[in-house]
């Protein structure tokens, strides 16, 4: 973000709380690359940070009240006491992903007492570019420098997820919040989930005439509301199953084996994706660590059968938008993020992207979808402090 960005959000604070906030920060939003609903199985991911972000203008209190107020949502000042909070918070509201970073912190030692903040995000909502990693992480950030934790960036993360699963409710895995607060300019992040090991991959697709699109698809299916908690239950018990601690410990070469010793037809599935997505992993970094980017296309594409097949978490939508960029001349293309809506990345040559972009929308036009959109995902800063 912009120095205009925080002086804004500054203004936007004073206004609400009638003095000016001890800084502002920003955490950005992210696109999956490669290794999708593999971080929960202790598995590899390769996310890399998006240009839009979740900003956020914070004054320390000491009296242990906590006010939160978002931009972009409807509604006033929500008002909290720290030391009270406790999950769920009534009304499952916004909020409970700040007010989670406060309890979490609290629950793990640190003294951090109140906060007045004030929320902007341009990290589009519902689109699988994790919005609400964006929330946490930028909270944990200001609330790491004002109280003086000294908590690494990885350590945000652990934070911030924690938030979620325990305080929103939500299973989800380590990645969104690790790229929130890990990830750096040109960059995609090889992530290890199980030790948190990652590895900063130069991502310059430019450099190679090429460009990576995100396409919002614009909806969201409500059948998408419990499928990730449902898929993480099947991926446990295929280990469980299985012997292992996780399905990380399948070896690819083994696979075939696995899966003729496992009954139940739904959790194969699950457990197929799941080393052959780690695998696919493995094969994008050879691509990128050789100087080949385009040959992860491919890659790309065969992830999509899998989430779509053998997962299945695509929609009519998602994968509208792989068959479409794909006949308009794409190296590869699939969904990113939890599925059932949300958006789809797209590889192209850059001299290609103006037609397929014009495709897909065209291809949504005659199915009477809404128009998607679609922007360049440019491998972006992770979560910093702006003033």
């Amino acid at each position: 973000m912009t120095e205009p960005v925080a002086a804004a959000v500054a203004r936007a604070f004073t206004d609400l709380y009638g003095a000016g906030p001890d800084g502002a920060w920003a955490a950005p939003g992210r696109v999956n690359l490669i290794g999708e609903y593999t971080d929960f199985n202790d598995g590899f991911v390769m996310p890399l940070a998006l240009p839009h972000t979740a900003v956020a203008a914070v004054a320390r209190r000491d009296d242990g009240v906590l006010r939160l107020h978002s931009a972009d949502v409807d509604g006033g000042i929500v008002q909290l006491r720290a030391d009270e909070l406790a999950p769920p918070l009534a009304g499952g509201s916004w909020a409970a992903y700040p007010a989670g970073v406060v309890w979490a912190l609290r629950e793990a030692g640190h003294a951090v007492g109140g906060a007045d903040i004030h929320l902007t995000s341009t990290v589009p909502t519902g689109a699988g570019l994790s919005s609400s990693a964006a929330l946490e992480v930028v909270t944990a950030l200001a609330l790491n420098d004002l109280y003086e934790l000294g908590l690494s960036p990885s350590w945000l993360a652990v934070v911030a997820q924690r938030a979620e699963n325990a305080f929103v409710g939500v299973p989800c895995g380590i990645m969104d919040q690790t790229a929130a607060a890990c990830c750096t300019e040109g960059h995609a992040l090889h992530l290890d989930t199980r030790d948190l090991s990652s590895r900063q991959v130069p991502f310059d697709l430019a450099a190679h005439g090429l460009e990576l699109l995100v396409v919002d698809t614009r909806v969201k299916h409500a059948l998408g509301d419990g499928a990730y908690a449902e898929r993480r239950e099947g991926c446990e018990a295929g280990a469980r199953a299985l012997g292992v601690a996780a399905l990380r410990d399948v070896p690819y070469a083994g696979l075939a084996e696995a899966l003729a010793s496992l009954g139940d037809e739904r959790i194969r599935r699950y457990v197929r994706h799941v080393v052959t997505e780690d695998h696919r992993v493995e094969r994008v970094i050879a691509h990128l660590d050789a100087g080949d980017p385009r040959a992860a296309g491919p890659l790309l594409t065969e992830g999509h059968a899998s989430l779509r097949d053998d997962l299945r978490v695509s929609c009519a939508e998602l994968d509208l938008v792989v068959a479409t960029a794909h006949a308009a001349g794409a190296l590869g293309a699939r969904m990113t993020g939890g599925g059932f809506g949300g958006s789809a990345i797209v590889l192209a040559e850059s001299s290609a992207s103006d037609t397929i972009t014009k495709s897909v929308t065209a291809a949504f036009d005659a199915a009477g979808l809404m128009p998607p959109r679609v922007f360049p995902a440019v491998p972006s800063r992770g979560a910093h402090r702006l003033a």
